[in-house]
């Protein structure tokens, strides 16, 4: 079953599945600076765009762009930030 996620207005939307083997969302947001909380360590896949990711205990922004992926570890909180449209896959464990 497909689960419809929407957060900051819209600004960030996302579609939660299960894949074979973990739960994921693949969404989008638009151009903007966010911070999401996670519940469970998070895997995260940019598809589309570029971002910059502040990691929880980082003090410098790092960049990741399509093909490029980050870790947040379960419990935590980091914050992204980008100038154009960027679609992700994450998935949880």
């Amino acid at each position: 079953m497909l689960k419809v996620n929407e957060y900051f207005d819209g600004k960030a939307k996302s579609i939660a599945f299960q894949t074979a083997t973990l739960p994921a969302t693949i969404g989008v947001f638009s151009p903007g600076e966010y911070e999401f909380g996670t519940t469970k360590k998070e895997t995260m896949t940019i598809i589309s765009g570029a971002v910059k990711v502040l990691l929880p205990g980082m003090d410098e922004w790092m960049t990741y762009g399509a093909g490029e992926s980050f870790n947040v570890a379960g419990q935590a909180s980091f914050k992204v930030k980008n100038d154009v449209d960027v679609a992700y896959l994450c998935t949880y464990e």
